[in-house]
């Protein structure tokens, strides 16, 4: 991987997580489209905010 890539790829998780901070639903989305984790987040959202933070943070961290 070249450094313009892995630079590419760090700032594109960057503003993944900061997206996951705002709307964690939102984040996983870019991360991993209209999947299983999409609607868990959603879930996970809707019973309390920090749930679906940690989670969205955890699908966009294990790449």
């Amino acid at each position: 991987m070249s450094m313009t890539t892995q630079r590419d790829s760090t700032l594109g998780d960057f503003i993944k997580v900061m997206f996951s901070v705002l709307l964690p639903p939102v984040g996983v989305f870019f991360e991993v489209g209209l999947g299983l984790h999409f609607w868990l987040n959603i879930v996970l959202t809707l019973l309390g905010y920090f749930p679906g933070v940690i989670h969205a943070v955890y699908i966009i961290a294990r790449k």
